[in-house]
């Protein structure tokens, strides 16, 4: 789904943020895979408030996998760019869009050239169950699983699975439950949010 907007589900963002930084301690490499990115709001909120808690010198070593199946061709050009209209940074606190976003004029913003370093776009059918890579820090999955059959789910949940670290982290769209034939693959960290913690099988 292309609907998105910039700090939507902020809530979760922070929370999965809480425990990613526990997780990536002392890390020089950490990896991060947003599945079904849309156009890039949701890879870019993460960069920022990663790039906010981290600090500069931990936030180097940060890269984010953006991959959508993206049927318009659009995407790509959108993210690499890094050019949205106001409307959709609105929720944004002024002083973070103040120093991530430069106004271009007509009611668009450009996102800073650092933040756009971090994000690396791939066009990714994820029922085809090629992950990015492996030894990921996170995985962050939301609308797209709520479209897919059952067994997609379940097949795609488990290549997530295979890609993550040990001890890696997992989350999705809050309504999105985790099949019962996965329970032994993660473990919940939160009550009020879908985030699930890697068990090594």
């Amino acid at each position: 789904m292309a609907f998105t907007y910039f700090f939507r589900d902020l809530q979760t963002l922070e929370l999965i943020i809480e425990h990613l930084n526990t997780f990536i301690s002392g890390r020089s490499n950490i990896k991060i895979w947003d599945a079904g990115c849309a156009f890039g709001p949701e890879p870019y909120s993460l960069a920022i408030l990663l790039s906010e808690k981290m600090g500069k010198f931990s936030f180097k070593n940060v890269k984010i996998y953006a991959t959508d199946i993206d049927i318009s061709n659009q995407f790509e050009d959108i993210i690499k760019n890094g050019i949205y209209p106001y409307n959709e940074l609105q929720r944004i606190p002024t002083e973070i869009l103040k120093k991530h976003f430069t106004n271009i004029g007509n009611e668009k913003f450009q996102i800073s050239e650092d933040l756009r370093s971090k994000i690396i776009y791939k066009r990714e059918d994820l029922t085809k169950l090629n992950p990015i890579g492996t030894e990921l820090s996170l995985i962050l999955c939301k609308n797209v699983l709520l479209h897919l059959s059952a067994k997609e789910r379940v097949d795609v949940i488990k290549m997530f699975h295979t890609a993550l670290s040990e001890g890696g982290l997992f989350a999705t769209e809050h309504t999105q439950k985790m099949p019962e034939e996965l329970t032994d693959y993660f473990t919940p960290m939160q009550t009020n949010a879908q985030i699930f913690k890697k068990i090594t099988k």
